[in-house]
């Protein structure tokens, strides 16, 4: 995606912004672009300045300038957030024609309006007040991530065969040990795997080290006579595909669905960010501080790893065993 040809010149400098100063990763700086087109597009269409007779992706926003923005209201974008939920296809490139945005996509909407006016306010200093400061974002609800039990590991690693042992295993193995977020493990470089550990590029270009154990040494060891062998068209890609790229995001959710399948496990429940899920649940259960798994995993915030501590749940049950009360049973049931 080229925002630059099409994002009017306020919007540009705010991306530009967020690139090269706060150095966000190309996909956040398409994410906020592709949030704000659809903004201001719905706005031109609430504030009348555009017909319903030209569809709503091919309202032009070339036009949208200070005096635009500086008169939507809180108000304004709440109307703007019922559209999301109530008309707004869920996915646009699909044959799914289900209407209305989950909260977490409306909220992510909402910070990026935030960011914008913030940015127009602080940094840019084009207006005096930022009127989006008092804005509410949709309450979502919190549901506890979905993991696979140490057996279950266990039995989705030894599932992995094929052509493509090696590298399979290897890929499904940095997932259940390190953590990796899908995005860092294909774009694993073969100068970033050193003896026992990786050099891992994970959100907003944010470089860190992550420590392999014996199997995942096991593992990179055993791929990397394969990987040496292959030529492919982007020489530094560490994980290559069967068409000598480097391997997509697509190509690993589908390889982690057909073991799951291979597993007996249920593959419409789990993904590959469902082990990363496991790799952090089973690193909490087996004594690693909540601080200590925020570095492994690259949160930026502790509460964002926090939602980890409710899944070990070894002390909650020992809780409920303490209680006075937990030996008492009803009249007539056997001691």
């Amino acid at each position: 995606m080229e925002y630059r040809t099409e994002a009017p010149p306020i919007l540009l400098d705010f991306l530009n912004y967020h690139e090269h100063i706060r150095n966000h990763s190309r996909k956040t700086i398409d994410e906020y672009f592709l949030d704000l087109r659809t903004f201001f597009r719905f706005m031109k269409l609430h504030r009348d300045l555009a017909t319903d007779e030209i569809p709503f992706d091919d309202i032009p926003i070339m036009d949208i300038d200070l005096d635009f923005i500086q008169h939507i209201t809180v108000t304004d974008v709440y109307v703007f957030l019922n559209y999301l939920s109530r008309d707004r296809i869920k996915h646009q490139r699909s044959r799914d024609t289900k209407y209305g945005l989950s909260p977490t996509s409306r909220a992510r909407k909402v910070a990026t309006i935030r960011s914008f006016y913030k940015y127009l306010t602080i940094k840019a200093k084009l207006l005096e007040q930022n009127p989006m400061q008092d804005l509410d974002s949709p309450k979502s609800l919190k549901s506890l991530p979905k993991f696979l039990s140490l057996d279950e590991s266990v039995q989705l690693l030894s599932s992995i065969d094929g052509a493509n042992v090696e590298r399979d295993f290897c890929i499904i193995t940095l997932f259940l040990n390190c953590g990796l977020r899908i995005s860092e493990l294909i774009g694993l470089n073969r100068t970033d795997v050193r003896e026992d550990y990786l050099r891992v590029i994970g959100k907003g270009n944010k470089e860190r080290i992550v420590y392999l154990n014996d199997a995942c040494i096991a593992a990179v060891t055993s791929y990397l006579p394969v990987r040496e062998k292959l030529v492919c068209k982007e020489k530094n890609a560490f994980f290559v595909s069967r068409n000598r790229n480097r391997i997509s995001r697509s190509t690993v959710h589908l390889l982690v669905k057909k073991y799951l399948l291979m597993a007996g496990l249920d593959s419409t429940q789990y993904s590959s960010h469902k082990l990363r899920h496991t790799a952090a649940t089973l690193l909490l259960q087996n004594g690693v501080d909540v601080r200590t798994l925020q570095e492994v995993l690259g949160h930026e915030h502790l509460n964002t790893t926090q939602i980890y501590t409710h899944v070990d749940n070894t002390e909650l049950r020992l809780a409920a065993q303490a209680s006075p009360l937990s030996r008492i049973r009803p009249k007539g049931d056997a001691e």
